[in-house]
Parts: structure tokens; sequence; C-alpha cells
């Protein structure tokens, strides 16, 4: 915790005097305020013009609206700092540059291709993430985190070549102690191994030094775009990616990080409820190149990926399509909504999502409304027990609505749930690390794998089955806030695309 305070007054300080020095120049030019005045009402009103063209959602600009609006001058200046950080990132533009450099390693094949030219929900994900679409995969579905922990040892202990480790949150303590005595191992018998993981997601957990503490083990290791005072403490763009891949024949993916809450060690919310996924086949060079995209920005030290690639040929079995695929805030799709959206509007007989967070737009809540009022079984799964009671708030100001169209849903009563999963119709799913708000669907750097006709979506929906049975079905008296609730609710959702 003092770690964290110590960083977080650090980056604090930067941003407020970047604000201090702009209100300075404003006041040191008050005898011209009248002109200053209009000068920042000019460059607000064309921002705002700026973002009512390009926006995707109103709903997420729609609070930057209303502040430049009442205050041009503050909220040109937080817009500036906070809202634009990206196009001033010195870290964001290597990633595009290693992505755009990636690009030609991810090749799709022409007979997959020509068997779901017609499915609109996989050609979507082909077509506007580049990843490609894969068959040729056994995959293993874990309904708990200590499930996928053991499993991921599992794995572990058998590398030969090479081990990739990619998460937002990693916590010492029994489960990240285990790993790392694997990888200290590993390392000192020569496999590569690479951590990387997101700099503000362990601001509380991890030390300054200790990417030097694993490079003496050998370990290479990538801090995500570390926090700076002057980029600024709202530097939203960070890696929530869970990424594991070993000698390029398995890879991990899921709700899962690396601490102790995660398999219900030390849990401060109940039992928490969370999964991972296996795969291995095809699948898992997509989730090779995710990861060496990213770890090219920091380090280049890669001429060709195609070392790391596994031939599965004759070695896996034909089991449906598989589709792993990044989401990223530095182009036009909000790939991760929109992977949601088709599932939800596309659905004939049933819906189910487990969500830690709902704090979703207008497309979001229509087409769940819509999905439900069109006699579809939507069941949204949300915690019992929240993690973060502020966002807990914002996610029961969306229940009123919901319910009333039909849509049921269900606090887990034993806990928190942290699984991201959608399934329907026994024939399509989605696992990864995307949530069901505004930072994963516009900020994060995410990933998720979608399945549609293999055979572990009958695992995914007995995991929904069995958790809607433990959890409370919210009544419509119950999804109806009272006045000063309401009040609340509506004033935090205002605000909700800015935290």
């Amino acid at each position: 915790m003092q770690m964290a305070i110590k960083k977080g007054i650090v980056v604090i300080l930067g941003v407020f005097f970047q604000i201090i020095f702009s209100l300075f120049i404003y006041l040191f030019l008050i005898e011209n305020f009248a002109i200053i005045q209009i000068f920042y009402s000019i460059i607000g009103f064309l921002l705002v013009l700026a973002l009512v063209r390009n926006s995707r959602s109103y709903s997420y600009t729609l609070p930057w609206i209303i502040i430049l609006i009442l205050v041009p001058l503050l909220g040109t200046i937080l817009y500036l700092i906070i809202g634009k950080n990206k196009l001033r990132s010195k870290t964001l533009k290597r990633i595009v540059k290693s992505t755009e450099e990636s690009q030609k390693y991810l090749i799709q094949d022409e007979k997959i291709r020509e068997e779901f030219q017609e499915n609109g929900k996989i050609k979507y994900i082909s077509d506007y993430t580049g990843f490609p679409v894969t068959k040729n995969n056994d995959v293993s579905y874990y309904p708990l985190g200590e499930e996928a922990f053991e499993a991921m040892l599992e794995e572990l202990k058998k590398a030969e070549k090479f081990i990739f480790f990619e998460y937002f949150i990693v916590a010492p303590g029994k489960m990240w102690s285990s790993i790392l005595d694997i990888l200290k191992e590993k390392a000192q018998n020569g496999l590569d191994v690479r951590v990387m993981y997101d700099d503000f997601g362990c601001v509380a957990t991890l030390p300054n030094f200790y990417p030097q503490e694993l490079e003496k083990f050998g370990i290479k290791c990538v801090v995500f775009n570390k926090l700076n005072p002057i980029a600024g403490v709202f530097m939203n763009n960070r890696d929530h990616r869970k990424i594991l891949v070993i000698d390029g024949k398995v890879a991990f993916s899921g709700g899962i990080n690396i601490a102790d809450e995660y398999i219900n060690v030390n849990s401060k919310y109940g039992h928490w409820k969370d999964n991972g996924f296996k795969v291995s086949g095809d699948a898992v060079w997509n989730y090779t190149v995710m990861f060496l995209t990213m770890w090219s920005a920091f380090r280049k030290e890669d001429e060709d990926f195609t070392k790391f690639k596994f031939d599965f040929k004759d070695k896996q079995k034909e089991n449906g399509f598989v589709v792993p695929y990044g989401e990223t805030p530095l182009d036009d799709e909000i790939t991760g909504e929109d992977v949601y959206l088709n599932i939800i509007n596309q659905a004939n007989k049933y819906v189910y999502i487990f969500t830690p967070y709902l704090i979703i737009d207008t497309d979001m809540i229509n087409s769940l409304n819509l999905a439900a009022k069109r006699g579809v079984d939507v069941r949204i799964v949300i915690p019992g027990i929240p993690d973060k009671k502020i966002v807990y708030t914002v996610s029961e100001s969306y229940l009123e609505t919901l319910v009333k169209s039909g849509v049921k849903i269900y606090k887990y009563t034993p806990g928190f749930v942290h699984s991201k999963v959608f399934v329907s119709d026994d024939h399509v799913a989605t696992c990864g690390t995307i949530n069901m708000d505004y930072r994963s669907l516009y900020l994060h750097f995410e990933c998720g794998c979608y399945f549609e006709d293999v055979d572990v979506i009958q695992d995914i929906k007995k995991d929904l089955d069995e958790t809607i049975k433990k959890s409370h079905e919210v009544t419509k008296e119950e999804a109806l806030p009272k006045l000063l609730k309401g009040t609340w609710q509506a004033l935090l959702r205002l605000v909700a695309p800015l935290m």
C-alpha cells in the first residue's frame, strides 16, 4: 500500500502542476480575460464538434461534451491532458508501429475462410481484428481460478523452450511464488522466459525495482506503461490482458490475474468466482503474436516471430472455430463490445452472461432489452459482494430498465464474480478479459476468445447454470432505486466514462 501511495502522490502532483501551470498562464493574462475566455470557448466548441462527429458512443462522449460547454477553460485543459493523452504518448505510438509490423504473421488459412464467409459473427472478428480464425484445437475450460491455476502449474513444469507471461496484476503470495519458482528454474535451464505486467495494475503490489530482481534470475521483464507524472494520473490505456503461452503449444487466458484472491486464498469478498481456459492447437499462435507484438513495442529483440510457432499438423482434432482476438484502444473499432453485441443480437433462445461490472452504454442496453422482448432468455450474473462499492452502485443503476424489459439479473450470493463470459444457444461463446464497462471497452488493451461449435461451450453453459443456482434473482421491486440513491446513481453514471 505504501508503494501505491508513493507512486500515486508523484503522479497526482505531476497532473496538479500541469493544471496549475495552465491556470497560471490564464491568471497572468487576466487583464485580457475576455479574449482568453473567447479563445477557450472557441477551442471548447471545436472539441465538442469533433466529439459529436467522431463519437462511436454518446454515452462515452457526453460527459466531455457537458464539461466543455459548462466550463470551457477547465474542460479544454482537462481534455487535452486526459482525454487525448494517447495522441502524445510515445508508448502508444510504439505499440501502433509494432502492431503494424506484426500483421504479416497473422495469416488466415484460406480453406477455413471459405467455411466462415457467410458467418457474420466470425467474419466481423476476422475482418476487424486481423486475427486468424482457427480450427484444429483442443480447449479446456476451468470454472474456478484455482482449477486454472493447477493446470497452469502443470503445463509450466513441462516447458522446454520458452514461457511468455502477460498479466494486469501480479501480487506476492502463494499463486505468484509457485509460478515464480518454476520461472526461475526454467530460466536457469536456458529457456527464454519473459514476464510483462501493467504498472498501474501492480502499483500496490510490486516495487519499482522488481524488474531488476527478475532479471537477476534470467527472467526478462517489461513493465507496461509506467506511471509518469508528466503523462498524467489518467494514463487510461492499461494492459488488462491475461496471457500465458508455453512453447507455442499451449496458451492460457480468462479472467484470473496472478494474486491469491483469484484462487480463493485470503479473498476479502467472499467466494471469488472466476474462470480460465487452456487452448492447445493452431489458436495458440494468435496469443503468441499478441504477446510478441506488445513485447516488441518495449524490447525489440525478435527479428522473426515464426521461430516461436509450433506446427500442430496431425497433432490435434477438428473442433469447431476458435478465434483468440485482441482489443485495442488505438483503432476505430470497439471490438470487444461489438463481439458481445453480435452475440446478443443474433441469439435465438438464450444469452447467459458473467460480468463483474455492468456499466453499459445505450447500444448495449437496447440490445439486451430488445433480445429479452423478442423472447430470448437473457440472464446476467453479477457479484453479490462488490469489490468496489461505487462501481457496484453504478452497475445497480442499470438494473431497473433491464429487469423491466425481462432481462434476468442474478447476484452471486456467495461472493464476487470476476469472470467475463458470454454463451448463447449452445452454439457460441466468448471468454476473456473484457469487462462490460467503459475502461475495458474503450481504454484498455484486452483479449478475448470466440468459440463456435466447440465442445467446451457445453462446459461454459454448465458453469453458468450451476452459478445461477447459487445466485439471487433481482426482483422488479429490488431493481427500483429510492429517490436519493437514484439521484446519486444518475450522477455517477454521468461521470462513469471518465473514471
